[in-house]
């Protein structure tokens, strides 16, 4: 039994550091179906952009409150971005279910959810998951991580290699057809009015969730500045989560250099422009990627803004 609970612990450490740095998602595909929340039901807003702590998930948060460029304010209690909600207490369900959510969209992939649980979340809420390819790097990580070999990890991971990782990641979220579609479709969710308040996450709530936010952000019209500045919070929120899994993973005798993984843990301004540096190549624009990579016809862009903007 200790021999067992050893591995089981170890293997745990393992697939927490896995599942912190991921950027796979799953298959498009409803997980679960239940009656909305009525329309008009009573429901607590959070303050305007604010952090919702909880005891089972670190990244959680309200958009609402951002500034666009016109003078207007991203709307409260519409849309909200988290990491993995699977460890959520019974306290940390009730406080969501404050929040009248109608949809959340799970951006994990099948492995992701297989070992960090399947969303915790109140009656009612309508789940669905999309997925995005992650460029394979899952499978480096377990390598690395699983090898327990500081040469080999250094070879996989250092040197710059795990930075240009992250960033062809980023780049294929401008590139991938079946990324971009994911990406459009939580957009056209966000524009219609029976789907919020809506709730989109991954894991580590910072490069799909990241990636997904800073696109939101820009299309209502909240300037470039601003949406950075909220796709760099996740470094904020995630640290200490973060700091405690390289450590684990040291003491358990994985890695002999653990911050190796930092750059798989952080979102940077490099990653982001890598996003963007693709996004005028292939579109010219932001508004280029948005309706021709996304397909966001004006319509859509308009009710977007109408719904999302007060």
């Amino acid at each position: 039994m200790r021999a067992t609970g050893i591995r089981r612990t170890t293997a745990g450490l393992v697939a927490a550091a896995l599942l912190a740095t991921l950027t796979s998602c799953a298959a498009a595909a409803p997980l679960a179906r239940a009656a909305a929340p009525a329309e008009g039901a009573s429901h607590t807003r959070t303050p305007s952009g604010g952090h919702i702590p909880l005891e089972g998930a670190v990244n959680v948060r309200d958009l609402g409150g951002l500034r666009t460029a016109h003078g207007g304010r991203f709307r409260a209690g519409q849309v909200f971005r988290s990491d993995s909600l699977g460890k959520l207490t019974d306290a940390d369900v009730e406080k969501l279910a404050k929040l009248g959510l109608r949809t959340v969209v799970d951006l994990r992939g099948p492995f992701e959810v297989e070992h960090d649980g399947a969303d915790r979340l109140p009656k009612g809420v309508e789940v669905t998951a999309r997925p995005v390819n992650d460029l394979g790097l899952y499978a480096k990580t377990t390598q690395a991580i699983g090898s327990k070999d500081p040469v080999k990890q250094q070879e996989m991971l250092g040197d710059g290699k795990a930075e240009r990782l992250m960033k062809d990641i980023y780049r294929s979220f401008v590139t991938e057809p079946e990324s971009r579609d994911q990406f459009a479709a939580t957009l056209r969710d966000l524009a219609h009015p029976r789907q919020t308040p809506l709730l989109f996450h991954c894991t580590s709530g910072k490069d799909r969730t990241g990636w997904v936010s800073y696109l939101v952000l820009r299309a209502v019209g909240v300037p470039a500045a601003t949406a950075e500045k909220d796709y760099l919070r996740s470094n904020e929120y995630r640290a200490e989560a973060d700091r405690r899994t390289r450590e684990g993973l040291k003491a358990g005798g994985y890695m002999e250099n653990p911050d190796l993984l930092i750059p798989l843990q952080e979102v940077r301004e490099e990653y982001l422009d890598a996003a963007l540096g693709e996004v005028k190549r292939e579109y010219g624009s932001l508004a280029g990627y948005l309706s021709e990579g996304l397909g966001l016809d004006r319509g859509t862009l308009h009710r977007l803004r109408g719904r999302l903007v007060r």
